[in-house]
């Protein structure tokens, strides 16, 4: 690892100084789950890090409201797991982030740097998708929000522009008769990127929304009026794995219509309210 320069604001303004300060040489310090290790690995070099864990303006709530909830940058995965609303209102976030490595990273790894790590694998990511989670985005020019549909640019890169950072994440309420789920598949239970993942919305006019991870550069977005077998091929059709250590792109391309179709019998069960 590299020798680096460490800062530790204590405000926005001065968090949001230092990254202009010091441009595309610093990285961002919440969790750290991700940052650390690819400082290890030499994957990233950056000559400052600053840490926003002491930062006042930043939160690590989760605020709910009658639309949604809004989870803080600095909430942590266990924090979401644990809120009793979201568990009950958002499973398939619940599943997803429990899926995250071990208990001890989750105590230390937040939502918005999980996404922010922006891979192809991330768990929360097809949950966000199919919710229709927005991102609140702060940088010197001000704020912004984008949908998580258009966060993701490429393996590693999201849509932040140099000295901007994740302010909060905004969960809009799912509509009255919805149920959702969340599946993957990993070589190895326990700490492991998914091979694959799914998650699912079924509404209850019939309509269907799926997000697929780790089988495309970026988390993909589909959705169809009906839950038909014809329906589900289509959508799966618009994978586009490839073959790499975790999994070959055949049996990729046929585990995405497998956990579409135990999602959305989860999703439907839910929607009956089965859990």
């Amino acid at each position: 690892m590299r020798a680096f320069d460490y800062a530790r604001p204590r405000s926005l303004d001065e968090a949001l100084g230092l990254l202009a300060a010091h441009s595309e040489d610093a990285a961002v310090l919440a969790g750290g789950t991700d940052l650390l290790v690819q400082m290890g690995k030499g994957v990233r070099a950056p000559r400052t890090v600053v840490d926003l864990k002491h930062v006042a303006d930043l939160s690590a709530r989760t605020e709910h409201g009658p639309s949604g909830v809004r989870i803080g940058a600095l909430a942590t995965l266990s924090d979401l797991a644990a809120d009793p609303n979201i568990r009950e209102r958002l499973p398939a976030l619940v599943e997803a982030t429990l899926a995250i490595g071990s208990p001890q990273i989750r105590n230390r790894a937040t939502l918005a740097g999980n996404i922010c790590n922006a891979s192809p694998a991330a768990d929360t990511a097809p949950p966000l998708l199919v919710y229709g989670a927005r991102v609140d985005i702060v940088g010197a020019a001000g704020r912004r929000t984008l949908p998580v549909a258009e966060f993701f640019v490429g393996p590693g890169r999201t849509a932040l522009a140099p000295g901007e950072i994740v302010e909060a994440v905004e969960v809009p309420r799912p509509e009255a008769g919805a149920g959702s789920a969340f599946e993957r598949i990993a070589r190895r239970r326990g700490m492991d990127l998914a091979s694959v993942s799914v998650a699912c919305l079924a509404a209850a006019d019939g309509r269907v929304r799926f997000a697929f991870g780790a089988v495309g550069p970026t988390p993909i977005l589909v959705d169809a009026q009906d839950a038909s077998d014809a329906a589900l091929e289509r959508l799966a059709a618009r994978a586009k794995p490839i073959t790499d250590i975790r999994a070959g792109a055949d049996y990729r391309r046929a585990m995405v219509l497998a956990l579409m179709r135990r999602a959305l019998a989860t999703a439907l069960r839910r929607q009956r309210g089965d859990q």
